[in-house]
């Protein structure tokens, strides 16, 4: 399994022959990302419809491409109805080319600046399992009881009532069993990540994480 991490939340995993793009979203987004890191993408997943998630622009060139499968939720659905995608609920399993995407519970905090139809009603994270590795994108979520495992996860880590911060994350990320973390969202100007809390936090679980680049591409 390949995984390349870019602004926010958005994670492109390659494994099992398959190019799966979660989150595509409008921070540091650059023109050049559908024609060259985002072309020829397999399956595309977006968890909640926050533009620095579900980036219109870019989501339409990328299911330009027929063989592209999109999958959301039915507020995402019914936000952008120019989309033509799978609708998707906590609790579903797909079964894409061999590789089992779970789609999971997610609880979007709420802060007085998402009325007037920011709120999220319905968010989603999706565990990718292609039968060695098992990778969790929790999308903004607020920490909540669950027995979801992985072996990496991607865990939002800066609080400001709309997601986890580091403390929870930690905790959060430990109860998963994952073998590395790795943290993300936390390019929004307005929303900036103290990296020293989130290491200490992170060690003192016994965390092994990593901050990847925008841009930077692993292998586990």
């Amino acid at each position: 399994m390949k995984i390349t991490k870019f602004a926010q939340s958005c994670v492109l995993i390659e494994t099992g022959g398959k190019r799966i793009l979660i989150d595509p979203g409008y921070i540091q987004y650059k023109e050049s990302y559908p024609d060259n890191e985002w072309r020829n993408i397999d399956i595309l997943l977006v968890t909640h419809k926050h533009e620095d998630h579900c980036h219109v622009d870019a989501i339409n060139k990328i299911i330009k491409n027929p063989k592209t499968k999109f999958y959301s939720s039915r507020e995402v659905a019914d936000t952008y109805p120019e989309f033509s995608m799978g609708i998707v609920k906590a609790g579903d399993v797909l079964d894409v080319g061999g590789i089992r995407i779970e789609v999971v519970k997610a609880v979007h905090g709420y802060i007085p600046s998402l009325k007037g139809g920011k709120e999220i009603y319905e968010n989603v994270g999706f565990i990718i399992d292609d039968g060695i590795n098992r990778a969790y994108q929790t999308s903004d979520t607020i920490c909540f009881k669950n027995d979801y495992k992985c072996d990496v996860l991607f865990v939002p880590v800066v609080d400001h009532g709309l997601v986890m911060g580091s403390w929870e994350a930690a905790f959060f990320a430990k109860e998963t069993g994952a073998r590395l973390v790795i943290p993300v969202h936390y390019d929004h100007p307005d929303h900036p990540a103290n990296f020293e809390q989130i290491e200490r936090d992170f060690n003192k679980q016994g965390l092994r994480f990593r901050f990847l680049k925008i841009g930077e591409r692993i292998e586990i």
